[in-house]
């Protein structure tokens, strides 16, 4: 008898083992993937600058210093203020006063219940963003009605309030994901950039090549181009596969950095419930894809709030 139990709790082991090893967040994971050489970033990236900025800086400013810094962020700055005289204009937007920016961004945020991780992305964003150069704005889009969150269809509300706005580059920014390199610059390149590939949740290491969410830079042009993304994921996951297979079909080939520029922390939180059927929404992406997005985006909007930090755009789906 005794002998038997033993056999039992040796397979349930071995079982046990077996799982573990399967549903590793390495297995199946890319170390390596293609992306562009530091020397070659420069190259790279869309050169433009907002409509109706204008800059009184008499030189440019110089991003060699930016991609070549190798310094990690510590976390800790959520927990922290900003130093006085930070120079943000009303609404969370910046720009160098010593130089001339080349690159011109929108940060867009979707937001729900989610306020002191809110407040701690906000101090570390704006600290990160003072080592960059750019000029930027913070568009912070929150769903405030009860229906399952949309992340997708409040990214497309956030596109068009910063394409209004004349921004060029849309950097799509989940309010979970900091990242932790300088040197990550957020402007836009040639082509539409994932640019959070090393997640400390993967162990910075990239799930899958087609992965396309999380913190991602596109230039408004692609974004118009592709329909932006689609209204009809409402609750977690598949909009951004949605999102990718929009790009493929307008052959729009994604790219990236490497991977130790690209290095993000994930905060925890609690799952969001999963979009109902989400498999079946995203089989027929490829064939809606011209009649659902930025052309057939409807919403209320409630209040549109100039914050000291963020442009705070509150929205009813």
């Amino acid at each position: 008898m005794r002998q038997a139990n033993k056999k039992k709790i040796l397979y349930c082991g071995i079982v046990v083992i077996t799982l573990i090893i399967l549903l590793h967040p390495d297995m199946n994971a890319r170390r390596t993937y293609e992306y562009i050489e530091k020397e070659n970033i420069l190259n790279n990236l869309l050169e433009e600058i907002a409509e109706n900025f204008s800059s009184t800086a008499l030189i440019d400013c110089d991003y060699e210093d930016v991609i070549h810094d190798e310094t990690t962020l510590s976390i800790s700055l959520v927990d922290g203020d900003l130093i006085e005289g930070h120079k943000i204009r009303e609404g969370g937007e910046y720009a160098p006063s010593d130089c001339k920016p080349k690159y011109s961004t929108a940060i867009i945020v979707p937001y729900r219940d989610r306020a002191e991780q809110l407040r701690g992305f906000l101090v570390y964003m704006h600290t990160f963003f003072h080592r960059q150069h750019i000029h930027y704005r913070i568009f912070v889009i929150e769903q405030v009605d009860s229906r399952p969150f949309n992340r997708a269809k409040l990214l497309n509300i956030g596109a068009v309030a910063a394409m209004k706005a004349g921004y060029p580059c849309l950097v799509l920014h989940d309010v979970d994901l900091l990242p932790l390199k300088p040197a990550n610059l957020y402007a836009c390149t040639e082509r539409p950039r994932h640019m959070s590939s090393s997640i400390n949740k993967f162990r910075f290491v990239l799930p899958y090549l087609n992965l396309f969410g999380g913190a991602i830079a596109i230039g408004s042009r692609q974004y118009k181009e592709i329909n932006g993304m689609s209204n009809d994921y409402y609750g977690w996951g598949g909009e951004d596969d949605d999102l990718y297979s929009r790009l493929e079909a307008h052959n729009l080939k994604l790219c990236r950095f490497e991977p130790d520029t690209s290095r993000y922390h994930m905060f925890t939180h609690r799952p969001e419930r999963k979009t109902e059927p989400r498999h079946k929404v995203l089989s027929f992406s490829k064939d809606r894809m011209s009649s659902d997005g930025l052309n057939s985006l409807k919403y209320t909007e409630v209040a549109t709030v100039l914050h000291p930090l963020f442009t705070h755009i509150m929205v009813d789906l």
